[in-house]
């Protein structure tokens, strides 16, 4: 399967600032991963949303979209569990 390109939206950037550095390197490797496999079996589609995924991080989750055609995995939150699912 071919690699796709991975987009972090502005909030995304800002969501990761905010990481200690230990999950920020976790988040990264988990993006990488998703780039190639963006349906493991580790993701899960997330009730409610034609789109949306969701990969856990340890506390953290990542919410993503992927775009077969343009071959883009936009990622729209990572965030805290507590946090993430409030505002979906």
């Amino acid at each position: 399967m071919a690699s796709f390109d991975v987009v972090l939206k502005p909030a995304v950037e800002k969501d990761l600032r905010s990481l200690s550095k230990s999950s920020l390197v976790r988040v990264m490797a988990a993006l990488d991963s998703l780039a190639n496999e963006p349906f493991s079996r580790q993701t899960v589609k997330l009730e409610g949303s034609e789109d949306l995924y969701r990969l856990r991080v340890g506390d953290y989750r990542i919410i993503y979209e992927v775009d077969r055609r343009a071959k883009h995995l936009i990622v729209h939150y990572v965030r805290h569990r507590r946090e993430v699912y409030r505002k979906l």
